[in-house]
């Protein structure tokens, strides 16, 4: 019988879904598969989830995949949510739920304080950023002050990716570009942890050792191997990354001047530099290789605002929804919405920002307010790309991935509201494929440019530009305009 055909794994961890892909070496989706699962909301503004769970899903995909598929793993890529903040002790056993990134916004006490004692402008020259919800180094203080008996009992800090290659490898260790998000311990210039600053925040806790997204984290263990069907004791497993850098990665978005924007139940924005692109609004991270750095923006909701629209009005499928969407046309006939429906992450860093609808009257359909949830969304992608050209930050390249591009009439609300042209690419698989790409590097020396390709290019129309940049002024000014009721209105819903 003849051998089987080499292939490479890729997992992603995200927030509604585990996703995985078995990849023969020439890019070619032999399977994939996804586990769907939930996030726990303990309290107000905090979000959680039980690391287990990564695991489980990560061993019933991978025996999925390769029943599926009759093909020999040769190499694993893992790629998940950040920055998380999950705290073990030594032997990898989670003491507490991870704490999910930007939409868990518990630490706010601690972000004030750490600010104080540390300065915001030495921060902000350390780091690149201010500390923020999206900043993992608050939540491990939270941590530490608010579950003594738990930080007691940590030694050791992983994220998704981290995590997954621990339990395959028993190797402990975190990429660049997810240690440069536990701000305010990182230091970008350096490229290595501050330890007078971690020392503080994270008082006898073992930080990883740092490596690159694509180096081998190490290799699958007899233990690993006995525990997940269809892997072998000793495949290589990359070190792995947060899943918008992966998925950038899947499509090629890796040089400076491109920008990936990713299209999912938040919209999320990495741009790629050649150096460190400060900014008090979004977020510099380390790149995933080496000589490359990135600044990154994320919203905290637009694929979530039209699945709860779809819910609320009374189930109807996406596909009829983007019809009368498209119906309705440019400017949703007079409505405009602020898309802040779980507060909002970058540029405005507002935990207490809610959603704004305006304009409506008797007249107005579903299709009217689906289009406006829509465009809301496009609004703050521009709202991003102009905070990127602020930080000097020079757009070269555009390049759309996530599920919110299945369909052409997002996609081309975001090019007319912005006026750039975003490219489409053949495969939409996502953050496990880009961690499939970096395996078959890893493993093989694969060549993995041609791996995906631009399927089309959504092009800008002039015309509804011109009437996206009217809107567009009064979406800008509709915050401020509303922002002391909306955080009045917040706090009720707070604490009543």
């Amino acid at each position: 019988m003849a051998d089987r055909a080499e292939a490479v794994l890729g997992i992603d961890v995200g927030t509604s879904s585990t996703k995985g892909v078995l990849v023969a070496l020439d890019g070619t989706i032999l399977a994939c598969a996804v586990r769907e699962h939930a996030v726990d909301r303990p309290a107000p503004g905090h979000v959680e989830m039980d690391a287990e769970i990564w695991w489980d899903e990560f061993v019933s995909l991978t025996a999925e995949l390769t029943g599926t598929a009759d093909a020999r793993i040769t190499a694993v890529g893992v790629s998940g949510m950040g920055p998380c903040v999950l705290l073990t002790d030594d032997d990898g056993h989670p003491v507490r739920p991870a704490i999910l990134y930007g939409v868990d916004t518990r630490a706010e006490a601690q972000i004030a304080d750490l600010t104080a004692r540390f300065g915001d402008q030495e921060i902000f020259g350390r780091c690149g950023s201010v500390l923020s919800a999206q900043a993992a180094g608050p939540k491990i203080r939270w941590v530490a002050e608010q579950e003594p008996e738990h930080f007691a009992r940590a030694s050791r800090l992983f994220m998704p990716a981290s995590y997954l290659a621990f339990r395959l490898s028993g190797r402990y260790v975190l990429d660049h570009a997810s240690a440069s998000m536990v701000t305010p311990l990182y230091d970008t210039g350096t490229l290595d942890w501050h330890r007078p600053w971690s020392d503080h925040v994270a008082p006898g806790l073992e930080l990883p050792p740092l490596q690159w997204a694509g180096e081998a984290a190490g290799t699958v263990t007899a233990a690993a191997a006995s525990a997940v069907p269809g892997l072998s004791p000793g495949i290589p497993v990359i070190t792995g990354t947060v899943d918008a850098w992966a998925e950038a990665i899947s499509v090629g978005a890796t040089a400076p001047g491109d920008v990936m924007l990713m299209y999912g139940t938040t919209t999320f924005l990495v741009a790629i530099t050649d150096e460190p692109a400060p900014s008090r609004t979004l977020w510099v991270t380390a790149g995933t290789s080496a000589g490359t750095f990135t600044l990154s923006g994320g919203m905290a909701s637009s694929g979530a605002i039209t699945a709860w629209m779809r819910e609320l009005t009374g189930e109807a499928d996406f596909a009829t929804l983007i019809d009368e969407a498209a119906t309705s046309g440019v400017g949703a006939n007079g409505l405009l919405m602020l898309p802040y429906f779980a507060g909002e992450r970058s540029p405005m860093h507002d935990p207490s920002a809610r959603g704004v609808i305006a304009g409506l009257t008797l007249s107005h359909t579903r299709g009217d307010l689906y289009r406006a949830a829509l465009e809301a969304a496009a609004y703050g992608v521009r709202h991003h790309l102009e905070a990127l050209r602020e930080a000097g930050v020079v757009i070269e390249r555009m390049v759309a991935v996530g599920g919110g591009i299945r369909n052409e009439l997002w996609p081309q609300i975001v090019s007319d509201v912005t006026g750039l042209p975003q490219e489409i690419p053949r495969r939409t698989v996502g953050a496990s494929y880009g961690t499939a790409m970096l395996a078959a590097q890893l493993a093989h020396g694969s060549d993995t440019s041609a791996w995906n390709g631009i399927d089309h290019v959504c092009v800008p129309d002039p015309d509804a530009g011109a009437r996206y940049d009217q809107l567009y002024r009064m979406y800008r000014e509709l915050y401020p305009a509303t922002r002391d009721v909306t955080h009045a209105l917040s706090e009720i819903q707070q604490h009543g």
